[in-house]
């Protein structure tokens, strides 16, 4: 017998998102019904490529409205679930209020999700989109790890409101998944902890994803007199999918897994963009000053604080995925294919 059984239902949260959207298109093409919770399922825009994804699929696709915000809301979706997929959580840079916009819908999000999970009786398993944000904040905290690499023991203690406030979101969030696992034993939790996300978009027109929206700017010109070279890891989305796959269908898998295809940086990334693209799009291949940043990074973006650029640029970036390799048979593409199918899609 299968620890989850295909004749119950599985719940993804922010089904629209960009890397839930994968994670449904693998469930479905498995044959497993999909409850899938969004903002609003008459919004075709949204929806459309997932209804597409069932149409073609031996899984069925069912769409639930729910509020991130409101208790109570994921009843109806989660009823007869053994697992449940919490993706939904915001991504962004462009903010004005982090408190409302980030930290409140990551961790309140989070509580309603998992306190849903305890009243629903058949619910087995959650598995919980975390973030490496979860683990590090800045680039240059690699270094003063016990082995000069990041790994699942370490948690971020140094993101605040007003220092990175998306990391520290993640922080609480999943702080607050492994305090409600605790007080009951029905379901079991398993993180992934994914580095940045690049890949394919299943609907790359409507995305709303910060990675789709980095990966614009590299290449319509807005980077083209160079990028920043940031230190950061990346993973493929449909690597991340699988992941999350796994860590549902494998009952051996357990706690943290951090999920990263390569230790890179935005320098590598465009160069591979320049050296398959260039000829045809204003695509960067060198890397902005670290004293021009200072100047006009504040300018661009208020989460491009001088702090941040001290912290992060020119530094080494370094995750150790050797869990998700042994625990969840992850095999990861290559950046160079990420990349590629990345621009292609777009």
């Amino acid at each position: 017998m299968e620890w989850i059984e295909k004749s119950q239902p599985v719940m993804v949260t922010g089904a629209t998102g960009y890397v839930a959207g994968w994670i449904v298109k693998e469930l479905l093409e498995r044959g497993f019904t999909v409850h899938a919770t969004v903002r609003n399922p008459k919004d075709t825009n949204k929806t459309q490529h997932l209804s597409d994804l069932a149409a073609s699929s031996p899984g069925t696709l069912k769409l639930f409205k729910v509020d991130l915000l409101e208790e109570g809301s994921f009843a109806e979706a989660m009823q007869d679930c053994a697992l449940v997929y919490h993706t939904a959580s915001p991504f962004t840079s462009n903010y004005s209020d982090p408190q409302k916009e980030l930290i409140d819908p990551a961790v309140n999000g989070t509580r309603n999700v998992l306190l849903q999970a305890s009243k629903t009786s058949s619910v087995k398993r959650v598995v919980l989109t975390s973030s490496c944000a979860a683990i590090y904040t800045d680039a240059s905290e690699v270094a003063k790890t016990p082995k000069g690499i990041l790994t699942e023991e370490i948690w971020n203690t140094t993101a605040s409101l007003s220092h990175q406030p998306y990391s520290y979101s993640k922080t609480l969030a999943e702080k607050e998944a492994w305090n409600l696992v605790q007080g009951q034993n029905q379901w079991d939790l398993v993180v992934v902890n994914p580095s940045f996300v690049m890949g394919p978009s299943l609907n790359p027109k409507y995305s709303t994803s910060e990675s789709i929206h980095i990966l614009r700017q590299m290449t319509d010109g807005t980077m083209k007199m160079g990028v920043p070279n940031l230190a950061i890891g990346v993973v493929d989305v449909r690597d991340l999918a699988m992941a999350h796959f796994e860590a549902g269908m494998r009952k051996q898998a357990h706690g943290r897994n951090i999920i990263n295809g390569s230790n890179t940086s935005m320098l590598e990334m465009a160069q591979i963009l320049h050296r398959h693209f260039g000829k045809n799009h204003p695509i960067p291949q060198k890397a902005l000053p670290k004293w021009l940043l200072m100047l006009v990074g504040p300018l661009i973006n208020k989460s491009i604080t001088r702090k941040f650029i001290q912290n992060n640029i020119g530094h080494i970036w370094k995750a150790d995925n050797s869990k998700s390799i042994r625990e969840l048979g992850i095999s990861y593409r290559s950046l160079e294919e990420t990349m590629v199918d990345s621009f292609n899609a777009l």
